[in-house]
């Protein structure tokens, strides 16, 4: 159980964090801490403003970064603002400053199908392709390893699974989907993926969710392949950081806490300066981290304004 959970992995982490900040710790009590520290992961908020390299080290730890970075910017697909791999990237940013540009581009290219990391996307066309591509990466890095072997005319053998899971794979050519055959045979596609899903030790969409999606052509490609997966609700559903399609602007949990928010800051605006200490001490004061992170302002654009404008804007390449 212990490591299923990666129970020694978040025990490593409390006693490394006990350790940088004992000073302060010691005013409260090492057992109110570590007390606090598996709530948060309970909770999934013990992502927030860490590295990557935590942020990605099991999955519970990518599921709760998914949930968190659905409830932090669902309010741009709810507005309708479209946006760029790089804008995308800076709202990623916010949540974990180093995480990798490589895997934002890699998560647009499976909604893009190509290289033109400067055209915008819808948030939900986004976001579930970044689920499968993030919380999949070692998994999809295989599969393209596959493919490529398939495209060569092997019957791949054994199967090749990332020894690294630091999200820093070996570098591959992209499979190259425009070939004559229109990608590969579906059902020898999914044999070599089925060894795979029953072989490796990262995690894997479900076999029979998978067999689902290919049974549906004949012939498949790569990112043919990622963009199925990507919008099968079924693996969604087996994943469980985000909600369905249909809900994924919901968040009744979220727009209370932030109706609270707004009713708290609108009650110190109307008392103003001469409310007394009594009333401000019922206000809860939290101190919020403050992460110095290299991200640039977003230029939101919202579909509707570029249609009726007819406005040709594009992303500032400086910018990038």
């Amino acid at each position: 159980f212990a490591a299923q959970r990666h129970v020694l992995t978040y025990m490593e982490d409390a006693v490394s964090q006990l350790l940088e900040n004992r000073e302060d710790i010691s005013q409260y009590g090492i057992a109110r801490f570590f007390t606090e520290y598996f709530n948060s992961v309970r909770q999934g908020t013990h992502i927030l403003f860490r590295e990557f390299s935590f942020v990605q080290a099991t999955p519970h730890n990518r599921a709760s970064f998914l949930r968190t970075f659905w409830r932090c910017f669902r309010t741009v697909g709810k507005n309708g603002d479209l946006l760029t791999a790089q804008e995308y990237h800076c709202l990623l940013q916010l949540l974990c400053p180093d995480f990798p540009m490589e895997l934002t581009q890699k998560a647009a290219r499976i909604v893009l199908m190509d290289d033109a990391m400067d055209c915008l996307m819808s948030f939900s066309d986004f976001l579930f392709a970044f689920q499968i591509q993030f919380y999949y990466s070692e998994f999809l890095e295989s599969v393209a390893a596959i493919y490529q072997d398939l495209l060569a005319g092997k019957n791949p053998n054994t199967v090749i699974v990332p020894t690294s899971s630091s999200g820093q794979h070996r570098q591959r050519q992209p499979p190259n989907d425009c070939n004559p055959l229109e990608g590969v045979e579906a059902s020898l596609f999914y044999q070599c993926l089925e060894s795979l899903c029953d072989r490796s030790k990262y995690s894997c969409p479900p076999s029979a969710l998978v067999k689902e999606v290919l049974s549906s052509a004949q012939r498949m490609t790569f990112y043919g392949f990622l963009m199925a997966l990507a919008k099968d609700q079924g693996i969604n559903r087996a994943l469980g950081a985000l909600p369905d399609k249909g809900d994924l602007f919901l968040d009744p949990a979220m727009d209370q806490e932030l109706e609270k928010l707004v009713a708290q800051v609108s009650g110190l605006s109307v008392s103003g300066p001469a409310s007394s200490s009594a009333d401000t001490a019922n206000v809860p004061v939290r101190n919020s981290p403050r992460i110095n992170s290299p991200w640039k302002p977003l230029h939101h654009r919202r579909k509707m304004d570029a249609e009726s404008e007819g406005s040709n804007e594009e992303t500032d390449s400086s910018e990038n």
